[in-house]
This record gives structure tokens, C-alpha cells and sequence, in this order.
């Protein structure tokens, strides 16, 4: 059994899709890191993952400087990338993963071939990992997860709040959803 600790990254400086590619963690996010680093740390020590994403990076150190334990950088844990020719990357965030409360929901069949096959690398990744870990990731990443985990075929299932920490678990091959994370207060999700 491994258990897997997704914490969402913290609030970023900037919007993704935005002006700004990578933003780093606004001083509010900084904040949130360090309390989850706290959470994580009565967990004992954990291997750690992060996406390569700066947010992510970000969000992993304080973690990184409780339990002495560097980062190991993942690129399957990163945020889902728009395809080749969109122009408006929020727009097109939106229209696949839906997240407003009452918007209609996407299903994972309905979506382009391409999102499919990253959501099916994120999940082979998890379920591959052996020892017990911090993985320092994004909303739809995590919503991935869940969504396989809890058998639903909707794109987005949960709403997780900046560091939160979302709990699953590995056994005999199949991913299960012990805990969602603290919900995200309505608004922008960056």
C-alpha cells in the first residue's frame, strides 16, 4: 500500500493562462505553503514530488526545509497543457474543465483524445509509485485522480482549495480516494 498526499499548489501571483506562463506563489500562497508544510509534517517524512511548474516548486519548500528531503521533479504531475493553436488558454481551460458551481460538466469522452491520454499518464504514475510522498500537483491534475479513484466520468469532482491536501491510497493496483482536500472558496481558480 502507498499512500499519496496531493497537495494542490499554493496561490499564485498571477493567473494561469494569463500574461504571466510560470507564476510564482503571491504572499498569500507563501502563507498557505507553510501551513500545509506543517500538515505534511505530522505525516512524518515523505518522499516528495513536485510538478516542474514554479507554483508547485514553490509550494514543496517549506516542505522540502521541515523534513530535510529535496524534491524530486515530475513532469506527469504537471498542469494540463492546451494544444498547439489555442490562442485563449482560459477559455479553453473553462470549456474542458468546468469548475463554476451549476456550469455544465464535461465528461472524459468527451473531451479531445489528447486530454485523455494525459489524464491516463497522470493516473499510471500514481498508481506506479512505491513509497509514500508529498506530490506537490494542480487542480486538474488532481481532479484526474479523483475522478478515476471515485469511478466518475465528469472531468471535474471536486473543487480543491490552494494547498490543500488530497489523500489517496495505492493498493493492489487500484487508486481509492481517502480524503478530498479543503474546498476552494469561490472565485478565480489560477
Amino acid at each position: 500500500m502507498t499512500r499519496l498526499f496531493f497537495v494542490r499548489h499554493g496561490e499564485p501571483e498571477a493567473a494561469w493562462g494569463g500574461a504571466v506562463d510560470d507564476p510564482g506563489l503571491s504572499d498569500t500562497g507563501r502563507a498557505q505553503a507553510e501551513r500545509s508544510a506543517e500538515a505534511l509534517s505530522a505525516l512524518g517524512t515523505l518522499a516528495i514530488v513536485s510538478s516542474p511548474m514554479r507554483r508547485c516548486r514553490e509550494t514543496a519548500r517549506p516542505y522540502e526545509r521541515c523534513s530535510s528531503v529535496l524534491a524530486t521533479i515530475e513532469a506527469r504531475v504537471s498542469e494540463v497543457s492546451a494544444p498547439e493553436g489555442v490562442t485563449d488558454r482560459r477559455a479553453w481551460l473553462r470549456e474542458n474543465f468546468p469548475w463554476d458551481r451549476g456550469g455544465a460538466r464535461r465528461r472524459w469522452n468527451e473531451v479531445d483524445a489528447s486530454l485523455l491520454a494525459w489524464r491516463d499518464r497522470v493516473v499510471a504514475w500514481t498508481l506506479g509509485m512505491k513509497p509514500d510522498a508529498a506530490v506537490f500537483s494542480h487542480f486538474i491534475a488532481i481532479n484526474a485522480l479523483a475522478s478515476v479513484a471515485m469511478g466518475s466520468d465528469e472531468t471535474i469532482v471536486c473543487v480543491p482549495g490552494y494547498a490543500s491536501i488530497t489523500e489517496f491510497e495505492v493498493r493492489n493496483g487500484a487508486l481509492k480516494l481517502i480524503q478530498l482536500g479543503e474546498t476552494m472558496v469561490q472565485g478565480e481558480v489560477r
